[in-house]
């Protein structure tokens, strides 16, 4: 994955056999002496894509009677094809439908994905009460499930312990105060003390925001950026970066990840998925939790990327199946042995194998502090790249924060709805 919301009404099975009669996916094949081929789309070009192909392997040996054809292509390609695809009936059984889990609702409005009902428990049942804090309600729209998450990820803070010794740093920052004050010691001698993206990226900033006592929206979702709190919250990283150059300006993630990977950035706020390929770039790499901010508490972002049915599959029966198994105990654990990543049960959290695992025991930790960012926000997409985005671009490079709030949060309301 690359830098990308709780009581359930189950509805009908009547529904699911009523969906099964109206339509086709022209992606799902089967012959009548042959097993159920479920075409699956994903984005997951990182270094976890090994994860995911696992749990599809293991998923075909325990369901003779299902094939899955995953396809791997880059989030922006999905995003371009699947509405179409789905709309025509000619995409696939399954999705992982954007790195975005406000994604969804998109879907949900063109009435183009399946209300999930095979849940509870038993090994052919999503048993949703077992998930992370938060997910079931993300996917949730007028007391019907659309979506699972097809992982859950935490950030940590990445560190380079080489460049930490050589400024006579001795541990990594474990407050926000700490953080800030060492970025700026490790500026030196052309390398950033942190490489912070700000667009193209999973949202670094809004952790920042957070750990500074300031957020983006509030219950009303009414932009929050330019009360006194969200100025002082962007406005203590903007002038990091702004004046005291502690990172480049205007990074994507990938830029970031690249800095970082090549030793030219100090630490540098990212997922698990990152962790194999900086140490295969033989950093001396350490990771620890995300500082504790102005209010003592430590506050993440949580990262899920969901999985979705197509409403004109020709095998919703199957395709649920497969979601149960993706979201099962036993996938789940190797999923996260193998990827670093937390698993995204909690009834994983105090599993003997991933606590003793260095990685994913910090990510692991994290769960219970994790925030998602801008959960059921009306067009929380568009809020991000129309709203947000250009307000950290803006302030990085020296624009007032009075004045560059001001302008974001008029275009938050106006995306949210908001009539404060």
């Amino acid at each position: 994955m690359k830098h990308a919301r709780t009581t359930l009404a189950i509805g009908a099975v009547a529904a699911v056999a009523a969906l099964t009669l109206s339509g086709c996916s022209a992606g799902s094949t089967a012959s009548s002496d042959g097993p159920a081929t479920l075409k699956v789309w994903t984005g997951f070009t990182g270094g976890d894509r090994p994860g995911y192909a696992t749990i599809v392997k293991d998923f075909e040996q325990s369901h003779p009677d299902i094939k899955v054809d995953m396809t791997v292509q880059p989030w922006d390609t999905i995003q371009q094809k699947l509405p179409s695809a789905w709309l025509t009936g000619q995409g696939p059984d399954v999705a992982a439908v954007s790195s975005d889990p406000n994604a969804v609702a998109q879907y949900v409005k063109t009435n183009s994905v399946l209300p999930i009902t095979m849940t509870g428990s038993g090994d052919s049942k999503i048993n949703t009460s077992s998930f992370a804090p938060g997910t079931v309600k993300e996917f949730t729209y007028d007391g019907k499930l659309y979506g699972v998450p097809a992982n859950f990820a935490t950030l940590s803070l990445y560190y380079n312990k080489k460049l930490f010794q050589d400024a006579g740093i001795a541990n990594p920052p474990s407050t926000v105060a700490e953080l800030a004050t060492d970025a700026q010691k490790l500026t030196t001698g052309g390398k950033y003390g942190i490489a912070l993206a700000d667009n193209q990226t999973i949202q670094m900033w809004p952790v920042l925001q957070w750990l500074e006592g300031g957020d983006i929206v509030n219950s009303k979702n009414c932009s929050v950026v330019q009360s006194s709190s969200g100025k002082q919250s962007l406005k203590t990283w903007a002038d990091l970066v702004a004046k005291d150059k502690v990172s480049p300006v205007g990074l994507t993630g990938a830029e970031a990840d690249s800095l970082f990977s090549a030793g030219k950035a100090a630490m540098e706020i990212n997922g698990p998925w990152a962790a194999s390929g900086y140490k295969s770039a033989g950093i001396d790499l350490g990771i620890v939790k995300v500082p504790v901010g102005v209010d003592g508490k430590s506050s993440t972002l949580g990262s899920i990327a969901p999985l979705s049915i197509s409403a004109k599959t020709k095998y919703p029966k199957q395709a649920q199946e497969f979601l149960a198994y993706w979201t099962s105990k036993t996938a789940q654990q190797k999923f996260s042995l193998q990827t670093g990543f937390p698993p995204l049960r909690s009834d994983l959290s105090d599993d003997a194998k991933l606590k003793a695992d260095p990685t994913v025991s910090v990510f692991a930790s994290q769960v219970p502090d994790a925030r998602l960012y801008l959960p059921h926000v009306p067009n929380a997409t568009k809020v991000d790249s129309d709203g947000y985005v250009p307000l950290i671009g803006e302030i990085t490079r020296g624009k007032s924060i009075d004045d560059a709030t001001k302008s974001a949060g008029q275009t938050i309301d106006g995306l949210t709805g908001c009539s404060q």
